[in-house]
């Protein structure tokens, strides 16, 4: 007997009706699974269990977050089963989860089938299932299913290997989970105590918000600046001829540039080209998730939540293949099956042809799964809503696109123009043959270009031209999903013929997040209040601010460099060059930094203390003065309405508590390193008491 343990009900439903397409026999609906003939398949409702929480493995003596349990590094991590918002057991999990315990351990169950999502996700929830159910020992299995279509289904079935040849994905699986509560629990709780606010902390949110941070910070403090440019556009022939220099003067040299002009103008310019030839333009790629995402966040406005969400639902109905792909390729063992695609495809009128080109079939370039595709099942326009509508058209748009008949050719020129000092070079392109072009968005307008022949003298008239340098833009959806995918590299929006730099780099983990976990992510930013996404552009919140600047006063530093670092541990545990174990040892090394005591003498020392920790005696009212989340004010503020306060960054320098002793006990600090004054001039200065305040002393 089988027993198969689907990730979710949908799932199930699905593998419900595959079995009886294939196996001619009826599954009957039972309390919580579904039985007929030598298969029982049952669900869990995405993850039933979760780690166990830092009070598991040391309490705390106050019952509230604490220093004095943090770090924990857990020699083994243990789970419980999920629990409600309540921090209760949940009864619908306890309920589904004795019904797995109770059909694992059932005597005729011999062989027990893992059939979670197809990725390191998918591969853990169904195991820890397993593990924390069966008593004794049986046959482990593993259902990989690219799509959810009956006939997949069947294939997956008599495909099926060993659980144990993934284990290594459900090692990168655990090893991720591990390292990133980790990360999220230690450093959560201790930059909470610290700060006073609730700030999540994670291993890769943090870095996500630090990149659209630095980016807006960098478009407020933008200084535009003045430069001149050389330009002509004098007619020739009838025709304005627009020719732009590369050389650029800055606001000062405007007679410099006078003078490139009346040199340029002076002498004589001639075309010494003209070229012209027909060309096919290629189609976009097979689309990833990430790239997917890209496309409808530029047309719609669709955020990476509402596009996952809704891909998803379309794969759960067996229209598209599984969506959380980091691949624009399909697999050479995929043939067969895309050919028969096409053949659906052509049915319905497309002019398309199974193609086996390197573009669109390369092995090297598929880490786990192949591009998104539609599948053979082609949903009714009738029954889907529009949102639907817009992600499934794209994804089947681009299929035919890439599998057309027709080519797309278009009539390329080249014009070049010299004056003896400088060459120009305009660039023409005109569709002869739309092609493609008429199934997938294609947005290249004709430039027609002047009718010149080589020889022809070119009226000028160049002359400077004032502009402005431009501030960074801040990130779209695009913009950020192409930098997640390699922060190292810089932004590029559009696709390039050779994308080898950029599979080598999710291969080896330098991505920030993955295809899976990014939206999610991303998503809890966004709910977290740290940045906003209005239309297609993220904007950074104060909540993200102060997190960031927050982090950084603590001296805690989450930037991409750690977060590759531990995505490259990730992918050796995936090859199996190194252990779980190891990678998270090389995490619990990382947090251990955060929480080292740092000394520094109080002329340097730029600690923030710990919220609510006491620093002294208020000299106004002798009440006991303590770290707010802002500065240090009077406990006695609320009650007798003391209204003692020094602010905890002064001319952009921290007022350790150290100093806040020092001043508070002698009424005069050392002299403090490291103060910015209002036109940015570093100075030291001395704070001292002076009727209640503190003020500069030199």
């Amino acid at each position: 007997m089988y027993l198969v343990i689907a990730e979710k009900p949908s799932l199930a439903r699905n593998i419900v009706a595959g079995i009886q397409s294939f196996a001619s026999v009826k599954l009957s609906r039972r309390d919580g699974y579904f039985e007929g003939g030598s298969y029982i398949v049952t669900w869990a409702f995405g993850h039933l269990f979760s780690l166990c929480d830092v009070e598991d493995y040391a309490p705390s003596s106050t019952g509230r977050w604490s220093l004095e349990n943090i770090p924990c590094f857990p020699s083994t991590f243990r789970f419980n089963l999920r629990k409600g918002a309540d921090k209760k057991p949940d009864a619908g999990v306890i309920k589904q989860f004795e019904t797995i315990k109770a059909l694992c351990n059932r005597p005729d169950v011999d062989t027990i089938v893992n059939a979670g999502d197809s990725d390191r996700e998918g591969e853990i929830i169904v195991r820890l299932c397993i593990s924390h159910a069966l008593t004794g020992k049986k046959r482990l299995t593993r259902l990989w299913m690219p799509d959810q279509t009956p006939e997949t289904i069947q294939k997956a079935f008599a495909e099926m290997k060993d659980e144990a040849e993934y284990d290594n994905l459900a090692n990168e699986g655990f090893a991720r989970t591990y390292i990133d509560w980790l990360y999220g629990v230690n450093l959560t709780r201790y930059a909470t105590l610290r700060s006073g606010s609730l700030l999540r902390v994670g291993r890769v949110i943090v870095p996500i918000v630090k990149a659209i941070y630095d980016r807006d910070m960098s478009i407020e403090h933008f200084v535009p600046e003045k430069y001149y440019a050389i330009a002509s556009s004098a007619e020739t022939k009838g025709e304005k001829i627009e020719l732009s220099s590369k050389q650029k003067f800055n606001k000062d040299q405007i007679e410099a540039a006078r003078a490139l002009c009346a040199k340029y103008n002076g002498a004589d310019t001639v075309v010494t080209s003209v070229k012209s030839k027909k060309e096919t333009l290629a189609p976009g790629k097979l689309f990833s998730l990430s790239k997917l995402q890209n496309f409808l966040g530029k047309k719609y406005k669709m955020s990476m939540d509402d596009s996952l969400s809704t891909v998803q639902k379309l794969y759960e109905d067996g229209f598209v293949t599984y969506p959380r792909t980091n691949s624009e390729y399909l697999a050479t063992a995929e043939q067969d099956k895309v050919k028969a695609i096409l053949a659906n495809v052509k049915k319905m009128n497309y002019p398309v042809e199974f193609k086996n080109k390197k573009t669109i079939f390369d092995d090297a370039k598929i880490e786990s799964h192949s591009a998104l595709t539609p599948t053979y099942k082609i949903p009714n326009p009738n029954h889907l809503t529009d949102r639907e509508k817009q992600v499934y058209s794209a994804i089947f748009r681009r299929f035919v696109a890439v599998f057309c008949s027709e080519d797309c050719v278009a009539a390329k020129s080249e014009i070049k123009i010299s004056n003896g000092f400088e060459d120009f070079t305009l660039k023409g392109s005109v569709i002869l043959e739309p092609g493609w072009t008429k199934y997938d968005d294609f947005t290249q307008k004709d430039k027609i270009l002047p009718k010149l022949v080589k020889g022809d003298r070119v009226e000028v008239n160049f002359v400077p031209v004032e502009k402005e340098t431009s501030p960074p833009k801040h990130y779209t959806i695009e913009t950020l999903n192409n930098y997640l995918k390699n922060p190292f590299r810089e932004d590029k929006a559009a696709e390039s013929e050779n994308d080898d730099e950029e599979y080598r780099a999710i291969f080896e983990g330098l991505e920030l997040g993955t295809e899976a976990t990014r939206t999610g992510i991303i998503d809890n930013a966004c709910k977290s209040n740290y940045i906003a996404l209005k239309k297609d552009v993220y904007h950074l919140l104060p909540g993200g601010k102060y997190l960031i600047e927050s982090l950084s006063r603590m001296q805690i530093s989450m930037d991409k460099y750690k977060t590759s670092e531990m995505g490259r541990a990730l992918k050796k545990v995936f090859r199996g060059e190194i252990t779980v174990n190891e990678s998270v040892a090389m995490a619990a090394n990382e947090i251990r930094e955060v929480f080292r005591p740092r000394e520094a003498p109080p002329e340097t020392d730029t600690d923030i203390g710990y919220f609510g920790e006491a620093v002294g005696t208020c000299p106004l009212c002798g009440g006991t003065v303590v770290r707010t989340k802002f500065g240090y004010g009077c406990s006695n503020f609320r009650e007798k309405g003391c209204k003692f306060s020094v602010n905890q960054v002064i001319c952009s320098r921290i007022i350790s508590p150290a100093n806040m002793r020092l001043l508070l006990t002698n009424g005069v600090t050392s002299k403090i390193q490291g103060f910015i004054s209002k036109n940015g001039k570093s100075f030291d200065a001395m704070l001292a008491l002076e009727d209640g305040r503190a003020v500069f002393r030199f």
